[in-house]
């Protein structure tokens, strides 16, 4: 019944290594079907190198294992938070892929400089606070996503819009209509930190992209009179 399923989630997940996101174990993937209200996600701690399709785990939006033998990704709770919540996502991908986790590690948004970054968001990527000590030592996975939806909130953003977000001390989360387009999103994530580290490098008082030049870029790819790319 869900041998496609496991398939585009593995497919997903051994994207991250080839794309350079992760090391060893780090990462996950997940995809959901939401004709059958499941999501599937990579198994806890298999090196990318041993994985297989079968390997992939099932499970409903409370994160109850529907089909698999072996344990899911320690972060499931989130994944399954984002997907009850946010209904229009199909894919997740979480890595902690350099650049991004040291934007994440140093608490701070990444800025918006260049078109690069304004063609796929005309904001800065966000960095949620850490977790609070009751939620650390609570439910944490499930709280990791509901601090997600609380910087959302917060700073007035659109998951449609922001498609990523960094977790202060941990690391990146991106998501998308599948799951390929979440590994774009966190391939994406990873350059752009990339390039706005640099940025600084060269010279740290540089200032964010003009308003007219950010939403030119952003507007033709994402806003109602499109013209990049070839369409239908």
């Amino acid at each position: 019944m869900y041998k496609s399923l496991k398939e585009a989630c593995f497919e997903a997940n051994m994207q991250l290594p080839k794309l350079g996101l992760v090391l060893f174990t780090f990462g996950n993937v997940s995809a959901v079907d939401r004709d059958r209200a499941v999501f599937a996600i990579k198994p806890s701690g298999v090196p990318y190198d041993l994985l297989k399709p079968d390997d992939i785990v099932i499970l409903d939006y409370d994160a109850n294992v529907v089909e698999g033998t072996m344990r899911p990704s320690s972060d499931t709770k989130t994944h399954a938070l984002l997907y009850k919540t946010w209904q229009d996502i199909g894919g997740i991908s979480h890595t902690h892929s350099t650049y991004a986790v040291a934007w994440a590690q140093a608490g701070m948004d990444i800025p918006i400089f260049g078109t690069t970054h304004a063609d796929h968001t005309h904001q800065d990527i966000p960095c949620a606070p850490v977790l609070t000590d009751a939620m650390i030592d609570g439910d944490y996975e499930y709280e990791t996503g509901n601090q997600i939806f609380n910087c959302f909130a917060d700073k007035g953003l659109s998951h449609k819009e922001m498609e990523m977000v960094l977790l202060q001390n941990h690391g990146p989360f991106t998501w998308g209509k599948t799951a390929e387009k979440a590994v774009y999103n966190s391939a994406v994530l990873e350059e752009v930190a990339r390039m706005a580290y640099l940025t600084l490098q060269i010279n740290p008082a540089t200032e964010r992209i003009k308003d007219t030049l950010r939403m030119k870029h952003y507007e033709r790819k994402h806003g109602k009179n499109a013209y990049y790319g070839q369409g239908c």
